[in-house]
Formats: structure tokens, C-alpha cells, sequence
């Protein structure tokens, strides 16, 4: 598996765990208080850090098991990329015209901001996905 396949699953993973326990932590915090009034930004922000710092390491631990092609790109790892980031900016140019819209028509700041979230998580699932079908199938051929 090269090592631009396993950053993509290393994203996948993190991105889909990351924004599961910001859920968890938001939903459990709303029994109480109506789901707009839940303290969301302290949770969103370790989410987002915690994703960062988590998907380094990790990329880092198993870059460890497989040193040998680790940090090498050839062609195929570029397309692969770039195929995968285009594919997954749909979900980023959608939420944020989303955010917008709801912006505009001056919704809650909860709302925005669990919008542009979801924008980027989605983002990050799908350009992980696309990539993984990618190195296990091929790139599609125009």
C-alpha cells in the first residue's frame, strides 16, 4: 500500500471519529438545553485540533510499520491526489454557500458554524474515499 493510500485512510478514519465525538459530545450536552443554546465552539475547536494533531501521528505511527516508501510521491500519487481534493471540494463550495444562505437570512451562529464543519468533515470523508477507490481501481479514464 503506498504511503499517500494509507494518509487517505489515516483521514478517513480520523475525520469520521473526530466529528462522531464532537456529536456525541454536543447531542449528550442537549438533553438539557435546547440543541441551539448546547456551548459548541470549545468542542468543535478540539475537535478540529485534536483531528489535526491525531491525523500527524498517525500518519507518523504507521509511516513507522512501512519506512521504506514513506514521503514518496511518484505521478500516479499526484493525480490520485489532485483527483481526490477536486472531487471533495464539492462538499466545501456547498456548505459554504449553505453558511452563507444561513447567514443571509441570519440564523443561529450554532447552525453556521455546525454547517461549515460538516462542509469540511464531509470534504475530508469523500476526498478519502475517491482517493482509496482510486489506488485500488484506478483513475478514471476521460
Amino acid at each position: 500500500m503506498a504511503s499517500e493510500e494509507r494518509s487517505a485512510w489515516v483521514m478517513l478514519v480520523v475525520s469520521v471519529c473526530g466529528y462522531g465525538a464532537y456529536l456525541a459530545v454536543i447531542l449528550s450536552r442537549a438533553r438539557t438545553i435546547p440543541l441551539t443554546d448546547v456551548p459548541y465552539v470549545a468542542p468543535l475547536l478540539w475537535s478540529v485540533g485534536g483531528a489535526i494533531v491525531g491525523s500527524i501521528l498517525l500518519v507518523i505511527v504507521v509511516s513507522m510499520f512501512a519506512p521504506g516508501d514513506a514521503g514518496k510521491k511518484d505521478q500516479r500519487d499526484r493525480e490520485i491526489y489532485r483527483y481526490g481534493e477536486y472531487a471533495g471540494q464539492s462538499f466545501l463550495v456547498a456548505g459554504a454557500i449553505a453558511a452563507l444562505l444561513m447567514a443571509m437570512a441570519e440564523l443561529d451562529h450554532f447552525w453556521i458554524a455546525n454547517t461549515l464543519y460538516l462542509a469540511f468533515v464531509l470534504q475530508a470523508v469523500l476526498s478519502s474515499i475517491v482517493k482509496i477507490v482510486a489506488y485500488r481501481r484506478g483513475l478514471p479514464s476521460w
